[in-house]
């Protein structure tokens, strides 16, 4: 629940981000990639969260839960930028 609560918020900035006008096409497109990355990160992080929930118990379970997200993250990342 808080991971989904998290990405809520963090897809909300992004696209607020998005909202104001851009003066130049340079900083148009600069402003697109970096939702882009933004993107590729808290969705990668989402889906390993939830893959890496699907295993483990107690606190391993936990512990792969925050491993998967952070995977995802850093996989979302490398792939969106």
């Amino acid at each position: 629940m808080k991971l989904k609560a998290i990405a809520l918020v963090g897809f909300g900035a992004a696209g607020l981000a998005a909202c104001g006008p851009a003066p130049t096409p340079q900083q148009q497109a600069a402003r697109q990639h970096e939702i882009a990355c933004l993107g590729g990160t808290l969705g990668g992080a989402l889906i390993g969260g939830v893959i890496g929930n699907q295993f483990g118990g107690g606190s391993g379970k936990d512990i792969l839960t925050a491993a998967g997200a952070a995977a995802g993250g850093f996989e979302g990342q490398r792939y969106a930028c």
